[in-house]
């Protein structure tokens, strides 16, 4: 097992150590990942503040299982890049680290909009070191060109670690740790091929943890086995120490209400008014 990584709190908000679990598609284990890790830095005594890249409702209901806090979106489409700083701020105050959960692949965001909303973006926006995982099955050397691709495609999106996932031996974790010295990217974690922990989804992904219940902790539980086994969480918390300090201030409800007050009900007008003498000419 990783050792217990040592922390103290961050004294501002803007400096809080932070990291973006990111992959370079969608089924590679984001969401096992990012969950899992939440979880395993909870139970260590860390507020963990978790977050999730785009709208997706679902994920974020797992984080709030994995961390006892509101899972809380950052959506740079729904709600502009310019606010995507303040809400993570807003969302991880008071908190010791901050995990993001990406979506889709890495550079994927809205549909002929280039980068906008992607993982990358997001991560760029919060000056995030980003966790890149990689589904290593039925590969070996290989892997060490698809990494070299998403390190080297937007050379301001800093790819701090690999955890490599469905890894099915020693001699294969061997063979892809060889293959990936050449792409200089330090290995964070191997998570081996097991059964898959019990998260069933549908058309839009994972079902819901209030239709779960039960089932739903259970499988947190396996998620956090799986990263507190596979991890090196010294190694992570030292990476999400190295993120750059936002220059925005968290968003506050208070003073968005105070400068941009919300306009004036309108006056009722009653159906049953008596008619004016003039009316009745």
């Amino acid at each position: 097992m990783p050792p217990t990584p040592s922390f103290t709190s961050s004294s501002a908000s803007a400096s809080v150590p932070r990291l973006v679990i990111a992959a370079p598609s969608s089924g590679s284990g984001k969401t096992t990942v990012a969950t899992g890790l939440m979880a395993a830095l909870a139970e260590r005594g860390l507020a963990v503040s978790p977050h999730k890249v785009g709208p997706d409702y679902i994920d974020p209901g797992y984080h709030a299982l994995a961390t006892r806090r509101v899972g809380r979106n950052l959506d740079a489409y729904l709600c502009g890049p310019e606010l995507v700083g303040p809400l993570f701020l807003h969302g991880a105050r008071g908190c010791d680290i901050a995990v993001v959960e990406g979506v889709m692949g890495m550079f994927d965001g809205a549909a002929g909009q280039g980068e906008l909303a992607s993982t990358a973006h997001v991560a760029k926006l919060l000056r995030a070191p980003v966790v890149l995982v990689v589904d290593a099955s039925s590969q070996s050397r290989s892997v060490a060109a698809l990494v070299h691709g998403f390190v080297s495609w937007d050379p301001e999106v800093r790819v701090g670690g690999v955890i490599l996932n469905k890894v099915a031996s020693d001699r294969h974790e061997e063979l892809l740790r060889e293959g990936l010295e050449s792409a200089g990217v330090p290995v964070l974690g191997v998570l081996r091929r097991t059964a898959q922990v019990d998260t069933p989804s549908r058309h839009l992904g994972l079902v819901p943890v209030a239709e779960r219940r039960g089932a739903a902790v259970d499988a947190v539980a396996a998620m956090a086995a799986q990263v507190r086994g596979g991890c090196d969480l010294e190694a992570l918390v030292a990476l999400a120490r190295s993120a750059g300090v936002l220059s925005c201030a968290a968003w506050d409800a208070a003073e968005v209400l105070a400068s941009s007050p919300p306009p004036p009900l309108p006056v009722p007008v009653s159906l049953y008014t008596s008619p004016s003498p003039r009316d009745l000419l």
